[in-house]
């Protein structure tokens, strides 16, 4: 396997699922800022010229995220990080899904459609003046988390999971690019610390 990596917190939540789990895949970096995810040699790999990308062992490729890490998951069972049972595994992406939809999303866009704008306007559709709702959706939503984490020591209880690394990915990255994590929040702060101290965030 290969897997096409670069800047961002997408290929970030798939080198520190990897790092969980003790996998280490041959990498070749894109350089997203050139535009090399948009060009026809990686758009064969993924035609939505996104990363991160991998390259599986009979030559096919494999991208979106979760898709990426179910798949490493089935491939490298131990440690588990999505479940060992149908109810740990459902869980897990009942959490992965909820972060994903309701913070990860709103929060990326917030960021494409304001701060970068220029940098996306002629990559992808922008909507600039949704840039400020999409930022407040994300800050609701992780209010609305905080409460539910609330003794928790991760999002499924005692099990650190994927949910836990993509919330991780982009609530780091919120935090470089004008959207910091409101500490007022003070569970999700501690959860933060938390991963935070975990080598694989460093991935």
């Amino acid at each position: 396997m290969k897997l096409y990596d670069s800047i961002g917190p997408n290929p970030h939540i798939v080198r520190m699922f990897m790092a969980e789990k003790g996998i280490d895949i041959p990498r070749q970096t894109v350089d997203l800022r050139k535009g090399e995810n948009r060009e026809a040699e990686h758009l064969k790999r993924n035609p939505h010229g996104q990363m991160p990308t991998l390259e599986l062992d009979d030559g096919s490729y494999l991208s979106e995220i979760t898709a990426i890490c179910e798949y490493l998951e089935e491939k490298h069972p131990a440690p588990a990080l999505i479940g060992s049972t149908p109810e740990e595994r459902a869980e897990c992406r009942m959490w992965t899904r909820r972060v994903d939809l309701n913070i990860c999303e709103p929060l990326a866009n917030g960021y494409r459609f304001g701060e970068a704008l220029k940098f996306f306007e002629k990559r992808i559709p922008v909507v600039p003046e949704a840039s400020p709702g999409l930022k407040m959706i994300a800050q609701d939503r992780l209010k609305w988390l905080d409460g539910q984490i609330a003794g928790k020591d991760y999002l499924c209880g005692k099990r650190f999971t994927l949910a836990d690394i993509l919330l991780y990915g982009w609530l780091n990255f919120g935090n470089q690019v004008g959207q910091p994590l409101d500490t007022t929040n003070a569970n999700i702060a501690a959860w933060f610390a938390r991963v935070g101290e975990r080598p694989s965030a460093k991935a």
